[in-house]
């Protein structure tokens, strides 16, 4: 039985990722979540299944980055819109821009402890003390089960940060099912994109610069680590 803290809210968290593996022959390593409170979560579905209805798509359209067109651009952007419009529903990223330049061998460590670091540094800002977390991660076969557990235990063991009340759940999801994670999946394209200096797609670009209007930010750099709708952290090797 999941142990409740009383006068908390539980929030979902659902974490996507791009390019995290060391030789995809991609510099740029992207990984992102978008959260909520549960108990709006389902609002937020229905209300994205109605987006995509109103732009002549259907429920199941699966919001993929790597779907996006010009043909499909007024439908992305009103995604955008509607996220910056709800108060709820928030997203953070930690881009790794530079693959090449990691030295895993100087810090101990193989990539796959690199994974759980940037995991780590992607939640943390996320979890706050007197709050219930959920974290869903996208199914895919570079994440097993065996992965979710030893990123359980990371978290877990990471003192000052976390603890074993706070986090209720890691599990996997399937993207196609759930619409916040394909809003993470869209965010974190956007911004692998930008940072991979790419142009050539015209669509892809505008959504970038709807989110550079909201933001007021060129996405390059971190933002403060105290932003709370767009918060973006570009990691650098040491």
């Amino acid at each position: 039985m999941e142990k409740v803290i009383l006068n908390t809210k539980t929030f979902n968290v659902f974490c996507d990722e791009s390019c995290h593996l060391l030789n995809d022959h991609q510099e740029v390593m992207v990984i992102g979540a978008t959260w909520c409170p549960d108990s709006i979560t389902k609002k937020i579905s229905r209300d994205i299944r109605a987006i995509k209805v109103k732009h002549g798509l259907s429920e199941e359209f699966e919001i993929k980055w790597t779907k996006v067109s010009k043909s499909k651009v007024e439908f992305y952007l009103e995604l955008v819109d509607y996220f910056f419009a709800n108060q709820a529903l928030r997203f953070r990223a930690v881009i790794v821009p530079h693959k090449s330049r990691l030295d895993h061998n100087r810090f101990n460590q193989d990539h796959n402890t690199f994974y759980y670091k940037i995991c780590f540094y992607l939640l943390k800002n996320i979890i706050e003390n007197q709050s219930l977390y959920r974290v869903y991660f996208d199914i895919k076969d570079t994440l097993g089960i065996e992965r979710i557990e030893k990123l359980r235990r990371v978290l877990h063991n990471s003192g000052y940060d976390f603890n074993r009340d706070s986090i209720q759940r890691i599990q996997h999801i399937r993207s196609h099912e759930v619409q916040q994670l394909q809003i993470a999946d869209l965010f974190i394209g956007a911004l692998g994109y930008l940072h991979r200096g790419l142009n050539t797609n015209e669509g892809k670009l505008q959504i970038i610069e709807k989110i550079r209007f909201y933001t007021n930010r060129d996405l390059l750099r971190s933002t403060l680590p105290t932003e709370r709708k767009f918060n973006v952290f570009v990691w650098e090797s040491r």
